[in-house]
């Protein structure tokens, strides 16, 4: 397997695994503009030339980032490819500054698994929840917010 930077070719089979999701109400929907839009936030796992899954990283601040769009094959799933994506992207978004991620998510396990740990939604700043009025849900709002230190993660280094 390999993660690399999310190429325009890419987009049609990241979609694809985000609204596969999304239907399912894990996640928000992402158009193919949107996806192509923002296409330098993405990473992907690969393997054989097809695309196993893809995360995002999403600069708020100086020192903050979200994690966002994380959607891993049905085929991939249990094999490792999400944790190294998470670890892929954190280390990135160090390599430029970032000393903190968050995640808004339903999968409380795997991101405490991959370092973060709750927090309550008072612990973002307002602006973190700028999506929030397009989400079905908005309203009974049940993600989990999560957060990480990565400023130990330098590049060179072996993320977690």
């Amino acid at each position: 397997m390999n993660i690399r930077h999310a190429r325009i070719s890419d987009a049609p089979a990241m979609v694809a695994l985000i609204n596969y999701y999304a239907e399912r109400g894990r996640m928000l929907h992402r158009s193919l503009e949107s996806v192509y839009d923002c296409i330098r936030e993405f990473l992907v796992a690969e393997e054989g030339g097809a695309v196993l899954g893809c995360v995002a990283i999403d600069v708020f601040w100086a020192n903050l980032a979200e994690i966002k769009s994380l959607a891993v094959a049905q085929e991939a799933r249990g094999k490792g490819v999400g944790k190294a994506l998470v670890a892929a992207a954190a280390k990135d978004a160090a390599r430029i500054g970032v000393t903190r991620l968050f995640a808004l998510t339903y999968e409380r396990g795997f991101f405490e698994a991959c370092g973060f740990a709750v927090v309550g939604k008072d612990a973002l700043p307002e602006k973190v929840w700028r999506e929030c009025f397009i989400c079905p849900k908005k309203d009974n709002c049940d993600e989990i917010p999560m957060i990480r230190d990565i400023q130990d993660l330098t590049p060179g280094s072996d993320p977690e």
